[in-house]
């Protein structure tokens, strides 16, 4: 019943720990599907998803690859869709890896005739000193923490699904979905996966401004959806207990924050062709 559809550019090196982990679940509780969409790559992104065909076979699930010459998420996205044989849908990213519960999770919370979005727990990592301090103080703002944010995965039932056509043309496709549903209709199962964040200051301050930018998109572009915002400002309160919690991960995560305010006074607020099309995690 489910279709994994995992866009990827240029995921050579990483995507074999996203597949790996997926085909490690221990689900049994409904049919799988794992579709690839390689695009605009110029690595063995296609190729190193082909080699995994017999090993998701050995399941009985099916793996299907597409090899676009054009890159763009959402694009790829469309793409998996249309190429996708059962009704229900997760979104992965190809640098995400799952624990071997989360599928099954996900398809019991799935399975119901009203709509629903759902995710995992999620798990924010990194790397180098810089991004686990920022990765610290991020996995304990609020919405992270308790909300279902979708960041990486997020998975729809057949209901859930009809709540749009295609994937618009914008940034931020977790943002666009999980506001198409009252936070009611959003579920958090326990099993958990791993969201990697950016190496390095200057990718952080990117893509963050990459996440504002694609947030601020969606407000304008479908200011309906506003009603089932869930996200509450952080305030003077919720910044001096992270500050208490841990001042070295609160000190980068806010330098983070004051670097893309500060660029984006200088280079104005609006969002261009190249920034939708360029959906990478800057690493």
């Amino acid at each position: 019943m489910l279709s994994v559809i995992i866009p990827a550019n240029n995921e050579e090196a990483l995507l074999g720990a996203c597949l790996d982990s997926l085909l490690a679940s221990d689900s049994t509780y409904c049919a799988i599907e794992v579709i690839v969409v390689a695009n605009g790559c110029t690595d063995r992104t296609a190729a190193l998803a082909r080699s995994y065909k017999a090993q998701a076979e050995a399941r009985g699930w099916t793996l299907k690859v597409l090899d676009l010459a054009e890159g763009g998420k959402m694009n790829a996205l469309n793409a998996g869709d249309a190429a996708a044989g059962l009704p229900w849908r997760a979104y992965l990213d190809a640098d995400v890896t799952v624990a071997p519960a989360l599928l099954d999770q996900l398809c019991r919370a799935l399975d119901g005739p009203k709509a629903v979005y759902a995710s995992g727990s999620l798990r924010i990592t990194a790397q180098g000193w810089v991004s686990r301090a920022y990765a610290a103080t991020y996995r304990q703002v609020p919405f992270m923490a308790r909300g279902v944010p979708g960041c990486g995965l997020f998975a729809v039932n057949a209901a859930g699904r009809a709540r749009w056509d295609r994937f618009p043309d914008i940034i931020s496709d977790d943002t666009f979905v999980r506001l198409l549903f009252k936070p009611e209709e959003r579920v958090a199962v326990r099993a958990a996966y791993n969201w990697p964040v950016v190496e390095g200051f200057g990718a952080l301050v990117r893509v963050r401004r990459r996440q504002d930018r694609g947030a601020r998109q969606v407000a304008a572009l479908y200011p309906h959806l506003m009603a089932h915002e869930d996200k509450a400002a952080l305030g003077l309160g919720g910044m001096l207990m992270l500050f208490a919690r841990n001042p070295v991960g609160f000190a980068v995560y806010s330098s983070v924050a004051v670097a893309v305010r500060t660029g984006e006074r200088q280079r104005g607020t609006g969002i261009s062709q190249v920034e939708v099309a360029d959906w990478s995690r800057g690493r």
